[in-house]
């Protein structure tokens, strides 16, 4: 039973009251005039974030009769005249220029790979924060990045030949970032480094770099240093030389390893990835950012059979060569990522005894557990400009754009921060935010950060806002469709007019199967030619592996380079993907009510019975993939739009759903905390797999296709039965 507190004219339950009023002693904050104003956010803001919600089921609502009465994929001309007729288009402003200021590098000029975390899991979010550095070797080693068969697989002990081929790797990449006047980095038997900078010893004498600018600094003797720096399109590369390390007791020059500069910066998740349903889940959360800002948090971690704690990585600092000091941050610069406008907590209560929305409490508590950051003596220890950087997921369109801009400002506002202190990330996946970007950004211009294109949430509202178009392609087939390149390719060009560049980051989507290391390598490297200056990765390993893209392409210099996107662009990008003729035989279809049945019970299990939010979900093949609320999304979408044209029916599904429960026990038999699904003829189903079929058979009544209302309601169900 929840512990409420009366705080102003609300209700405040304790974890939220114990972990606000920590952090307002510590930074010497007014406890009253705190909830007074909180109070006054809440009551202003609460009835037009209401608003909003309203104002997305009645443009859906047009959007459906519409299509009842035009099933098929729309008439051009009488669809965009529809749109704009009720406002979901919204006229293109003239001009759209990004003021943004005070924004650290690693967003703004320079392009790296970034991680999403949840910010629960601290465990988790600690190894995201210290991905800034990552171990090359490791990542080859350990990954198909580097052939698995044959002399070169990996084996129970260690495989030098496998060793030798990654330190092959490591030197042609030396050569690419750090090339030398003459020879190779292969060629090396020593570095030291001199008032010239780095000079490379080879049999055949020394050699300097091709250009000196490449070199930054090192540690240890100049004549026999530990570590060489060198820099490449604004990434950071450590030669760690070590002459008795296992490697480098083999290697001519003493190199042990490469450390990459991976992940610049990681977005710590409260959204898709947590299942935070109650007050205790949202103060953990709060809690654990507030450990990052003040630099406190820690996580036991038993591997192994060893026992220690794990905490935030400290600052790494190098000699120059004319004897002064660089220091380098030793963790990514971290986005909070708040929730959406959609979902209210009963952590508080507002004077009527309502929940208030979610998102307003994220604001006020993640900007709360900031201050420690932002002033006093452990300022800039994530930005280094005085910022933080609030990622806004599932808004649609400039109107909801405007509106979290305003409550940042309120946030500033009741907790003395300089105005434009908090800075936004523009989730661009949903489609009313797709067809309206240039207003949306124009709607935070003196905040946004960051515009980031998501395919999977972005394929769910595809499929939830056109659902009575007509019958959907299976999930492979839409990726490829005309409106996914139109999506992408505005994305970045509506980015660049509006004046991102070099004041915010353009980025890419989640590669979504994270042992599939060497496809990642040959695909993901779209990601900085189309002029995106970030993407998102599943681990540390694909943040290090990424970031070999960014030395072999400057996205930055990609950008002048992009062809234009013409109005033609926003006509694709409203194209549903429906199914053709012959699109859907049977075959197909069983297939992929099988694909999609199996990944949903996979990953609901986890979330509804343990509080799981994102994991590693084997699919139907065994090939484990990421699977957050997004995916789920696109899953439960997908068999909803086929179950209200009739391609399915509710007996299909719960023919898969009984005959996969079993596959998806098994694939999970090894954790000792999972509750299986399968259940007796004459039982009733658990709540884990009830919430499965719920998700499918009532997702088209869902709003905007989201899944947390359901999601929500059933763990906190699942809570209490475990209490």
């Amino acid at each position: 039973m929840t512990e409420y507190l009366t705080r102003a004219d609300l209700s405040v339950a304790a974890p939220i009251v114990e972990f606000a009023e920590a952090s307002l002693s510590d930074a010497g904050r007014d406890v009253d005039a705190f909830w007074s104003g909180a109070s006054a956010i809440v009551h202003d803001l609460v009835p037009r974030n209401a608003a909003l919600l309203r104002t997305r089921d009645e443009l859906q609502q047009r959007i459906d009769e519409f299509h009842r009465s035009n099933p098929g994929v729309p008439d051009r001309d009488a669809y965009r005249a529809l749109l704009t007729e009720i406002g979901y288009l919204v006229p293109v402003p003239s001009e759209v220029t990004v003021t943004t200021v005070d924004v650290d590098p690693e967003i703004a000029t320079i392009a790296g790979p970034q991680l999403v975390v949840p910010l629960l899991n601290a465990r988790f979010a600690i190894n995201a924060a210290n991905a800034r550095w990552g171990s090359l070797y490791d990542a080859l080693y350990g990954t198909d990045a580097i052939d698995q068969t044959g002399d070169l697989a990996p084996g129970a002990e260690f495989n030098f030949t496998r060793a030798a081929a990654v330190v092959s790797f490591g030197r042609e990449l030396l050569d690419e970032i750090a090339p030398l006047e003459t020879g190779s980095h292969r060629d090396a038997t020593g570095y030291r480094v001199d008032a010239d900078g780095l000079i490379v010893q080879t049999a055949s004498g020394d050699r300097r770099l091709a250009s000196s600018a490449a070199f930054v600094g090192h540690t240890g003797d100049a004549d026999a240093p530990t570590a060489v720096l060198l820099v490449h399109n604004g990434l950071h590369a450590e030669i760690v030389i070590d002459h008795i390390g296992r490697i480098g007791r083999t290697d001519g020059a003493g190199v042990q390893d490469i450390i990459l500069e991976s992940a610049l910066t990681a977005i710590l998740d409260l959204e898709d990835s947590v299942a935070a349903v109650d007050a205790d889940d949202k103060a953990l959360g709060y809690r654990n950012w507030r450990g990052f800002m003040d630099g406190t948090l820690s996580e036991t971690v038993t591997k192994g059979g060893r026992t220690f704690t794990r905490t935030l990585a400290a600052d790494r600092t190098y000699r120059t060569a004319d004897g002064g000091e660089v220091t380098l941050p030793g963790r990514s610069v971290l986005f909070v990522r708040n929730v959406g406008h959609l979902m209210r907590t009963d952590a508080v209560l507002d004077r009527d005894g309502g929940p208030i929305f979610e998102g307003i409490l994220d604001a006020i508590m993640t900007a709360l557990g900031s201050l420690p950051e932002l002033e006093g003596a452990d300022a800039g220890r994530n930005s280094r400009t005085g910022s933080m950087y609030i990622v806004k997921p599932k808004m649609h369109g400039p109107e909801e754009v405007a509106f979290a801009a305003e409550l940042f400002g309120r946030v500033e506002e009741l907790l003395g921060l300089p105005a434009l202190t908090m800075k936004v990330g523009i989730m661009d996946e949903e489609r009313r935010t797709s067809a309206n970007l240039a207003a949306s950004i124009a709607a935070a211009s003196d905040r946004v950060v960051f515009i980031n294109t998501g395919f999977l949430d972005r394929t769910g509202d595809e499929i939830h806002t056109s659902l009575h178009a007509g019958p959907f392609l299976p999930k492979a087939a839409i990726k490829a469709q005309p409106f996914m390149k139109a999506y992408e390719d505005r994305n970045v060009a509506i980015g660049l007019a509006s004046g991102l560049d070099g004041r915010a980051q353009i980025g890419k989507g989640m590669w979504a199967e994270p042992d599939l290391m060497h496809d990642m390598l040959v695909k993901k490297i779209a990601h900085p030619q189309s002029g995106a200056s970030t993407a998102w990765v599943p681990s540390p390993t694909a943040a290090t592996l990424h970031a070999l893209h960014y030395h072999r392409v400057d996205a930055f210099a990609v950008r002048p380079t992009l062809p234009a996107v013409g109005e033609s662009a926003l006509d694709a990008l409203l194209v549903p993907p429906l199914a053709g003729d012959g699109d859907l035989t049977p075959e197909i279809v069983a297939n992929e009510i099988d694909n999609n049945v199996q990944s949903i019970l996979g990953y609901v299990v986890r979330w509804i019975d343990q509080g799981i939010g994102v994991s590693k979900v084997p699919d139907i093949n065994g090939v484990g993939l990421m699977e957050d609320r997004a995916t789920l999304r696109i899953s439960s979408q997908l068999l909803a739009n086929w179950l209200a044209h009739g391609v399915i029916t509710e007996e299909q599904i719960d023919d898969s759903l009984r005959r996969l429960a079993p596959v998806v026990d098994a694939q999970n038999a090894g954790d000792p905390n999972y509750e299986p699904l399968a259940f007796a003829e004459d039982a009733e189903p658990g709540i884990a797999f009830t919430a499965a079929r719920r998700l499918i058979v009532e997702g088209a009544a869902q709003p905007s296709g989201y899944t947390e209302p359901l999601l929500h309601g059933l763990r906190r169900e699942k809570k209490a039965e475990q209490a």
